[in-house]
């Protein structure tokens, strides 16, 4: 466990794949648990004919409808409202925390933040806005652009099919379609990007492991050089590895 191996592990962007599973379980039973308290909340405002909604929504210039920024997420107008947001909240939210719960927990609530502020600043007419969609813009866009902060390439490739896939999302970030809150989406989408560059990961590049003296009269060992993160073929075949997928 010392040596260059450890080097390889210390090194920006290296794969720990036993802890990446255990990151990608965590995830998945967050962001499981947290469909299901969305749910749950639907279920009794539902039932209360959406006066948590009303009560509990982002009026916009309301001080007494701040607090909302924080619930609005958990809140809906209607059950085909929590169905079209389940599925992208699950995917996207998923793949925001696979690399690290406490972060994910952070981002969310900054994203909530910038979302819920955009809405009560600037939206007009009082209308009272609610539902996990400010989330969804934000861990997309947090998606996309995490990898280049971070410079993981896998993570930059997923944000790069994840950007082509879902493109059309961008179309609900402009005034124009009646109904939706671009104003939330665009807030929320901002708040992923800002979080990309807040929480990146800010460990020390990799250091290379100096060879130890060589005994006279015996041959220099040879020690294993882990691939320099200048190369990004030689980093992408690394980690590709690390996966198991080489």
């Amino acid at each position: 466990m010392g040596g260059a191996d450890g080097a390889t592990k210390a090194g920006r962007g290296a794969v720990d794949p036993e802890r990446m599973i255990a990151e990608a379980r965590k995830a998945f039973f967050v962001m499981f648990a947290f469909l299901a308290i969305v749910w749950l909340v639907q279920l009794a405002n539902s039932a209360d004919h959406y006066a948590l909604s009303r009560d509990h929504g982002v009026v916009p210039g309301d001080l007494g409808a701040l607090p909302g920024i924080l619930s609005a997420p958990f809140l809906h107008w209607s059950w085909a409202h929590v169905e079209s947001n389940s599925g992208p909240l699950f995917v996207f939210g998923f793949l925001a925390a696979y690399r690290g719960v406490a972060r994910f927990l952070g981002l969310s609530l900054l994203v909530a933040v910038t979302s819920g502020l955009t809405v009560w600043l600037f939206e007009s007419g009082g209308v009272d806005t609610v539902g996990a969609s400010g989330l969804i813009f934000g861990y997309f866009g947090y998606v996309v652009v995490r990898g280049l902060f971070d410079r993981h390439l896998i993570d930059t490739l997923i944000g790069v099919v994840m950007a082509a896939s879902f493109a059309y999302m961008l179309t609900v970030t402009v005034p124009g379609t009646p109904g939706v809150s671009w104003l939330g989406h665009l807030g929320g989408l901002a708040g992923g990007l800002l979080g990309a560059w807040l929480f990146r990961d800010r460990r020390p590049r990799q250091a290379t492991t100096p060879a130890p003296p060589a005994t006279p009269g015996t041959p220099a060992p040879r020690i294993a050089q882990p691939p320099t993160t200048d190369n990004p073929r030689a980093d992408l075949h690394k980690e590709l590895g690390d996966l198991g997928l080489l």
